[in-house]
């Protein structure tokens, strides 16, 4: 039998991951959860599904972990600089253990894209093609829930704010992203890249549709990246953080963020969550 290892279990997107392969009836003994701290993954014991430490910054504990993994879902860290040395120790330990697979969430158009977030993608991407294994890049873009999450704020500010204009972004549930990297690592056949990514949408039409299903007018205001720096920095937030969430407007207004790709539909077998699906179930 394949042995299916997922790293970052603890977190949102990894947890899902592991219920995803469980819910295309892989035996529980067959997918093991890694995590920097098993407690947090105990849901997952419960089920029957094996727990190991891995901590991406303490790589003696990777290969142990990694120990007879026959294919990983390897989920991208969350510590922003410090995510491409964390993904090449993990890597290097599944070269060692003979990890035959490995899927990756990586970012939609990684070798194009201008999202400070891109650079750390590209170099794991190329770790990833510079290794033994067989390698599937799952290039995710934007959530859908970074914005459904938001609906309280934008219905006391009657205001969705951003730097984006009318540009469009496509953006999938953490659901589906999921999904799609559940089938990706479990497929006989896979291509080597898919650009991932389900419902598309402008801001303006993002502050219709909330006022649609809420009943309560929501309006896109459009404001400079600088501008809207500037409000976050007044709102409490570091310059550095701010500029950084206000430079992801701008990439969007690039087309950084919106795919009319078609591979999320064709992993998942079925239509993407939509937009208007989203915001009620966050509702």
């Amino acid at each position: 039998m394949t042995t299916y290892a997922v790293t970052g279990a603890s977190g949102q997107l990894g947890r899902k991951i592991v219920h995803a392969l469980l819910d295309l009836h892989l035996s529980p003994f067959d997918v093991i959860a890694l995590a920097r701290d098993t407690d947090k993954v105990e849901d997952l014991a419960a089920l029957g599904v094996r727990t190991r430490v891995a901590d991406y910054d303490q790589p003696e504990t990777l290969e142990a972990a990694l120990e007879g993994v026959d294919r990983l879902v390897l989920v991208s860290g969350s510590e922003v600089g410090k995510r491409a040395a964390q993904h090449q120790a993990v890597i290097a330990a599944a070269e060692k253990a003979g990890v035959q697979r490995i899927a990756y969430t990586s970012i939609l158009k990684a070798d194009t894209s201008t999202l400070g977030l891109a650079p750390e993608h590209v170099s794991t991407e190329q770790a990833l093609a510079a290794s033994s294994i067989e390698t599937v890049l799952l290039r995710n873009s934007w959530y859908t829930e970074n914005y459904t999450a938001q609906i309280p704020g934008y219905l006391e500010r009657g205001a969705i704010i951003g730097a984006a204009g009318d540009a469009a972004l496509s953006t999938a549930t953490r659901d589906d992203f999921a999904e799609a990297a559940a089938a990706a690592i479990t497929a006989d056949d896979v291509k080597p890249v898919y650009e991932l990514a389900g419902t598309t949408f402008t801001f303006p039409e993002l502050a219709t549709a909330i006022s649609a299903a809420t009943g309560k007018d929501v309006a896109y205001t459009n404001v400079t990246v600088e501008e809207l720096t500037a409000g976050m920095v007044a709102a409490g937030m570091d310059e550095g953080t701010a500029g950084f969430w206000a430079s992801i407007d701008a990439s969007i207004a690039q087309g950084d963020l919106y795919t009319e790709s078609t591979d999320l539909a064709e992993l998942i077998g079925r239509e993407p969550t939509s937009l208007d699906a989203a915001i009620k179930a966050a509702l």
